[in-house]
């Protein structure tokens, strides 16, 4: 009998005049049932099928963000917004919160890391995409 993996995920972000929109994916894989006795394997397939459904998802969102290019920080465009693509979707308040305190438990200077890596002054910055590599990066 093999052995069914099953991947959701779903993702949901807040627009102006409290809408909300979002996306979701399922993936199936039929995998080796050898791999149960192999850990490490089963969970670096497991980690790259959910890579593969977190992808589909923000393409998804931001497809649908590069014809109506709102922020939902709400920040007015300045030259570090610029520097961003004009069709990328600006970093969510809580994903500014979560790179915050995240860096915060970890003592790390968040200026100067957003500096060094996107030559962003600050979280509100970054578009959504970066926010949200840039928290997996920090939490993995």
């Amino acid at each position: 009998m093999p052995l069914i993996l099953n991947v959701n995920v779903s993702k949901k972000v807040g627009e102006p005049n409290y809408g909300s929109r979002g996306a979701s994916v399922s993936l199936q894989q039929e995998l080796d049932t050898s791999l149960i006795h192999q850990p490490q394997q089963l969970q670096t397939d497991i980690r790259a099928l959910f890579e593969q459904a977190r992808e589909a998802v923000e393409a998804e969102l931001f497809r649908r963000d590069a014809a109506s290019a709102i922020p939902l920080n709400g920040s007015s465009t300045n030259g570090n917004a610029q520097q961003r693509s004009s069709h990328a979707r600006g970093a969510t308040i809580s994903q500014v919160r979560a790179l915050q305190a995240i860096a915060n438990s970890q003592q790390i200077d968040l200026k100067s890391l957003l500096d060094e890596q996107y030559q962003r002054g600050c979280p509100e910055d970054l578009s959504l995409q970066e926010a949200s590599q840039l928290i997996d990066a920090l939490n993995g």
